[in-house]
């Protein structure tokens, strides 16, 4: 999975850290991050290459290479750079850099659409002893947001439930999925979002893994459920352009390991998931 970086060591515990020449800085805008083509290949920019105005952020670190950002990036990049879109990560090598730009954005997104106070408005300053954003004026705390959210493999014997979502460029099947909802356990999360989605009824839960997705600022928790009932499905359409019940030699081949969507349906298909 995108995550699975090894044998590089991800450290994401807040540091006061001095940025020097060899670390990176990751710029976004819009969707976006900036890349530096002036090597020859796309690669990301290091401090010092790009001229700044302000303080640069402190995100994490691999191994002993810290990650940087600035909250206030240009828009139009100069010669030599270009925006790439966060979309990329999905398929950029090395996958160790993926990750790291990818989870840069997860904590960009939070410092950028948190500069101000939401119960008072004045500015927010970043803590100097946590990853937190404070308000001198009112004291207020606030840290950085994590959606956790479920996925869940349904089989019925031999089947498993693929789905494609409606109104997304993603068109490949993936499995039912949703966010946790405010009081609600991640059982009663996996129960209300089959029922809603395809009318269907589950049993027999099983936790599989867990992943960090920060392509929509969330950590994904994994399972497998068995069908409790009738297997006939009753399609949300809002949510849903399909869902169809498919062997093993049905389910199309999908090279992609980055996703813990596909994780769980490779290891449905190999007999390696939890019964």
């Amino acid at each position: 999975m995108i995550q699975d970086i090894g044998p590089h060591q991800f450290h994401c515990a807040f540091v006061s850290r001095v940025p020097t020449t060899r670390d990176y800085l990751f710029l976004y805008h819009n969707e976006q991050i900036l890349m530096n083509r002036r090597r020859g290949t796309l690669d990301f920019p290091h401090i010092g290459e790009l001229v700044m105005s302000g303080q640069a952020v402190y995100l994490f670190s691999m191994d002993d290479i810290a990650f940087f950002t600035h909250l206030d990036p240009f828009e139009e990049p100069p010669e030599g750079y270009e925006w790439m879109p966060l979309s990329a990560f999905r398929t950029y090598e090395p996958g160790w850099l993926a990750f790291a730009g990818i989870t840069g954005s997860h904590l960009y997104h939070w410092y950028d659409r948190h500069r101000f106070c939401g119960r008072c408005t004045a500015p927010m300053r970043p803590s100097e002893t946590e990853r937190a954003l404070q308000c001198d004026r009112c004291g207020l705390i606030d840290y950085p947001r994590i959606s956790p959210a479920i996925i869940v493999a349904i089989t019925d014997g031999d089947r498993l439930l693929l789905s494609r979502y409606a109104g997304r460029t993603y068109g490949n099947y993936a499995l039912i999925a949703g966010f946790c909802e405010i009081g609600e356990t991640l059982e009663a999360t996996i129960r209300r979002e089959v029922m809603e989605e395809v009318g269907l009824r589950v049993k027999n839960l099983r936790y599989f893994a867990s992943q960090p997705w920060a392509f929509s600022d969330s950590l994904l928790v994994g399972f497998f459920a068995d069908l409790d009932g009738d297997p006939a499905i009753t399609l949300d359409r809002n949510e849903l352009s399909e869902a169809v019940w498919l062997t093993r030699d049905e389910i199309p081949k999908d090279g992609s390991t980055i996703s813990l969507t596909r994780t769980m349906i490779n290891a449905f298909i190999d007999g390696s998931y939890p019964r």
